[in-house]
């Protein structure tokens, strides 16, 4: 994003809830060793991990699973940085909620080794169920005094439930010390939309009713839910996907312009844009199941549980009234892609012939923006083909993030996130009110879902897809 650069973050003392579980293995760990290989992390730091005591570790073998994470899913490997000297700050202590004197000392005793002033990170990289009662914990062990506490999604499972944690949550910490993270936010590209629209003259006046008919955020997945049966299956794609990460892209590419890229700034025009969204109308909804999921372990045989969402949301306000915006996500799908498509409205009057059959869809005209890391914006046009006729054929403009700049400076998205959090920047972290409204328009759908569809591992989901899109395409595949 375009701003300036973020301070250096205080010493501090760092808990990982979680340390041993999937997320940290993957994204965390390497992360936290990639900031620090990056010269970005405090001059002096502590990383405590912790679980529950049945998933205890002493410090050497926490240091020991950490060093074979980084050297599986970081960018930097151990051999190649100085892991030694990172693995110096990693010390494990078990907790859980009711026993907690051990995690209490060890926070007390990093502080005093670190000595001075010390700011206290929590990161609960723990199972949703779990967010409650380890944020009593917190609040119950004094530990929560002055500290920040990162939050993972999905932040409640419907409109009760998030006011619910949202309520347990503030009685332990305040809202401008809570950090609900949302990695898609942290992404590069998904930070140079507010860059394309708002540092460019040439795409904002254009970026309204009047010239664009329609927007597509489609996140099309080949996994399947792999070990995550259980989980799965009672979460769903709706919720796993398109309230967690959708309608957060789908704020950068609708809010108006901020004062300020300050946090206060950006989080009140993506609350406008979340006020201004009309409760979801089922009758404008696709769920899709792919062909053997209630085969997999941990998923019942008679499973309802929606793999693939696609829902039609209209945000309702001066800029944007009219135009519909399509929401795509599932598993098992013919792709991998994140994938923003703003359509143009055509112009008044049609006089050159097409050559050929170049464009199925006939003439348009789209901006692409392909927010997986590193990312690309394309801009599809019509051009003249050569030649003696005057007539038209398919043409591209394209910017990609990885021949502009050096991957080496990026950061992914977990990464950029701890980062802002260290130093108490929540400008890309989502509020109370935001999670809140996203689960109220939400209300109509998870009262009364349609049936769900069966589509063939591979494809891009059922026939209905087509129907609910009519009398536009999704831009995947036809790509």
């Amino acid at each position: 994003m375009a701003k300036n650069e973020l301070p250096r973050p205080e010493n501090t003392v760092v808990v990982l809830f979680g340390a041993t579980g999937d997320l940290a293995k993957r994204k965390l760990l390497p992360g936290w060793f990639h900031l620090f290989a990056a010269g970005l992390l405090p001059k002096k730091f502590r990383l405590i991990g912790s679980a529950p005591p049945g998933s205890a570790m002493t410090d050497e073998q926490f240091r020991e699973h950490a060093e074979q994470s980084c050297e599986d899913f970081c960018i930097t490997k151990p051999d190649d940085g100085p892991w030694a000297e990172f693995a110096h700050n990693l010390s494990f202590v078990a907790a859980e909620p009711g026993h907690y004197a051990d995690l209490v000392g060890a926070v007390e005793q990093a502080e005093k080794e670190i000595g001075g002033t010390t700011e206290r990170l929590y990161h609960l990289a723990i199972p949703p169920v779990a967010f409650t009662s380890m944020v009593q914990m917190l609040g119950e062990s004094g530990l929560n005094k002055g500290a920040r506490v990162i939050i993972e999604k999905p932040f409640g499972t419907d409109l009760d439930s998030a006011r619910k944690l949202d309520a347990a949550v503030h009685k332990v910490f305040d809202e401008s010390h809570v950090f609900r993270i949302d990695h898609f936010l942290g992404k590069e590209s998904v930070d140079n939309i507010l860059a394309f629209r708002f540092a460019n003259g040439l795409f904002e006046p254009i970026w309204n009713r009047q010239h664009i008919r329609y927007v597509e955020i489609d996140v099309p997945e080949t996994l399947s839910i792999t070990d995550r049966g259980a989980f799965y299956d009672a979460t769903g794609a709706y919720r796993d996907m398109i309230v967690t990460h959708l309608f957060q892209v789908l704020a950068f590419a609708a809010m108006e312009p901020p004062v300020s890229l300050s946090a206060k700034h950006l989080r009140d025009e993506k609350a406008k844009v979340y006020e201004a969204l009309k409760p979801i109308d089922v009758a404008h909804v696709v769920r899709g199941q792919y062909e053997g999921y209630r085969s997999e372990p941990g998923v019942a045989a008679d499973s309802q549980t929606e793999t693939l969402a696609a829902v039609r949301v209209e945000v309702d306000n001066w800029r944007w009234h009219g135009v519909p915006f399509y929401l795509r996500s599932g598993k098992c799908m013919g792709a991998s892609r994140q994938v923003i498509t703003l359509g143009f409205q055509p112009p008044p009057l049609r006089m050159f012939p097409m050559h050929r059959k170049d464009t199925p869809y006939g003439r348009q005209n789209e901006i692409v923006i392909d927010f997986a890391d590193p990312g690309a914006i394309k801009l599809n046009f019509l051009a003249k083909v050569p030649g003696a006729e005057l007539s038209l054929g398919n043409a591209e403009m394209a910017f990609y993030y990885k021949d502009s700049f050096a991957a080496s400076h990026a950061l992914e998205g977990y990464e950029h996130l701890i980062l802002m959090a260290m130093v108490g920047d929540q400008s890309l972290f989502t509020t109370s009110y935001g999670i809140e409204r996203l689960w109220e328009i939400s209300e109509p759908l998870l009262q009364n879902p349609p049936p769900v569809e069966p589509y063939a591992k591979g494809t891009y989901g059922p026939e209905s897809l087509k129907q609910l899109i009519a009398p536009y395409h999704w831009h995947l595949p036809h790509v």
